[in-house]
């Protein structure tokens, strides 16, 4: 009986997001301090996104032709370590934009990876994967809670030295991380997943995926600027980010019960429409508290509900030996190519239209993947049927 290796996995997951949830809701504060501009933060925290949408596909790529992927794994997590440490004397515009592509380019290897690494590990019950990466959420929770207290008792440099051990821990459970049994590679697998690309659902998915990253550029780079700008503390930052991650939790819980009950087209429609609201309460409502906490709460259905069910539908769609390959292409496209596009425009908009408006595109283009969604993804399909 295959034993699934529940903690290390769900260690690995703990340790990623712990990581994300230290440098992504705060890394925009400590450049704003550098004195950089908008604009500027834009670019550096797009080069996460940058690097998404070609090194995903170049990892999964070399994931499925050598079946190494524990080992880009670890590489992945002993180069960004050693990136990371870049931060610490660079200060200058260029370098930090060339340390934050180096970093992201090693960052972005190891996600793709170990979904299909978990995936694989779940064999016919892919439905739980949720109750896996809960743990990322908790991870999540915890650094974020944790950094946004920190930093009001500490300048906020003392990011630095609170992402390091994270990153540390990446690395170490990296280290454990059992390979799986990887699908065998069949004759024609090339000609397969182009096939695979020409079907009208795939097409329709990764092009509502992308619109629903780019939704959430604004959120990732400016929000706890937002926030700071109405004078709230990074400690109250941090819980803001909490509850979002909380309401994601819930939904990862019941996202086996969900999967199996409802089609994925209507899972998909659900979390589109609450971004469209959410995005335009967080642009317009920030200082409303009881909105302000309920645009976070519908943080369990924008990112946590489309995820699962995004992921859950590429594992299906791209089966056998095209699954590296296929989460290789939802992440560039979605949190690359999309996040990328997000970034870009939320660090124009914020200087040239303001928060508000910021935040009011992202609610358009969350309606672009909702069109999108309704159009061209088919009633037919569930998320609990296999196969293409």
């Amino acid at each position: 009986m295959h034993a699934l290796p529940y903690w290390r996995l769900s260690a690995y997951y703990f340790f990623y997001f712990a990581f994300n949830g230290a440098f992504l809701p705060f890394f925009g504060l400590y450049l704003l301090s550098l004195g950089y501009s908008a604009w500027d933060i834009g670019l550096l925290m797009s080069m996460q996104q940058a690097m998404r949408l070609f090194g995903p596909s170049l990892w999964g790529w070399l994931a499925d032709t050598r079946q190494s992927r524990v080992t880009i794994v670890r590489l992945a997590a002993l180069f960004s370590l050693i990136c990371f440490g870049g931060f610490f004397v660079l200060r200058g515009f260029p370098v930090m934009l060339a340390a934050m592509a180096i970093l992201s380019f090693f960052w972005s290897a190891a996600l793709p990876l170990v979904e299909t690494l978990t995936f694989n590990h779940l064999r016919q019950a892919a439905g739980h994967y949720g109750r896996i990466r809960i743990w990322g959420s908790i991870g999540f929770i915890v650094a974020v809670l944790g950094t946004g207290a920190l930093l009001d008792r500490i300048p906020v440099a003392g990011l630095l030295w609170i992402c390091v051990p994270l990153l540390a821990g990446i690395l170490a459970t990296a280290l454990v991380l059992p390979e799986a049994e990887a699908a065998t590679m069949l004759t024609g697998a090339v000609t397969r997943f182009r096939t695979l690309l020409g079907e009208r659902r795939v097409q329709a998915l990764l092009a509502a995926c992308f619109a629903m990253s780019a939704a959430h550029g604004a959120l990732y780079v400016f929000y706890s600027i937002h926030l700071a700008r109405h004078a709230y503390s990074t400690t109250e930052t941090g819980l803001l980010w909490t509850l979002g991650v909380v309401a994601e939790i819930l939904v990862f819980w019941f996202m086996p019960r969900l999967l199996a009950r409802h089609p994925l087209r209507s899972i998909l429609l659900a979390s589109y429409a609450t971004a469209v609201v959410r995005f335009l309460l967080i642009g317009w409502c920030v200082d409303n508290a009881p909105l302000a906490l309920l645009a976070q709460i519908m943080h369990g259905l924008t990112f946590g509900a489309w995820h699962a069910a995004s992921i859950a539908a590429v594992n299906q769609w791209f089966p056998g030996p095209a699954q590296a390959r296929g989460q290789a292409l939802y992440s560039s496209i979605s949190f690359g190519a999309g996040g990328l596009l997000g970034s870009l425009v939320s660090g124009w908009a914020w200087d040239a239209v303001g928060p508000e408006w910021t935040y009011t595109l992202s609610a358009l283009f969350a309606a672009g993947g909702l069109a999108i969604v309704a159009l061209g993804v088919p009633h037919a399909h569930k998320t609990t049927r296999r196969g293409g």
